[in-house]
């Protein structure tokens, strides 16, 4: 079996990012003197933002038969074998991760690993999960 979940996206957080990296651009236009205006530092920057909302707008959770593939964008992450899943539960972390939502749940598997992910049907996903380690203890409030 090979089902792919899109990860859900906050665009708020989208949004705060965006803003972010959007106002460097806009100073350089406003400085005093407009002659010093770098399209290489502008190029850049448009080249940072199409990446964050490249990895924002990618980010994809594929069950393929027993193993946990997650990929953000172009980059990929190390596969986890669903048998090793202990936990799921939900998550306010901020910590980085490939989950470009407020709406996280945290899987733990192994002996300390943890991932932070957001898929956009957390239910369907986590069944597939459990269909396929029942073991799996799911922390989520109904």
């Amino acid at each position: 079996m090979k089902k792919t979940y899109k990860s859900k996206v906050s665009y708020p957080l989208l949004i705060i990012i965006l803003i972010a990296l959007i106002i460097p651009i806009i100073t350089q236009f406003v400085g005093v003197n407009n002659d010093e205006v770098s399209v290489g530092v502008i190029a850049l920057q448009v080249l940072i933002i199409a990446f964050v909302l490249h990895l924002f707008l990618k980010t994809t959770y594929t069950i393929d038969n027993t193993i946990l593939k997650v990929k953000s964008g172009f980059i990929s992450y190390a596969p986890i074998e669903i048998n090793q899943i202990t936990d799921i539960s939900k998550t306010k972390s901020i910590l980085s991760s490939p989950a470009p939502s407020f709406n996280r749940i945290s899987i733990k598997y192994g002996t300390y690993n943890e991932f932070i992910i957001s898929p956009k049907d957390q239910q369907n996903f986590i069944q597939d999960l459990k269909n396929i380690n029942p073991n799996i203890k799911i922390n989520i409030p109904s």
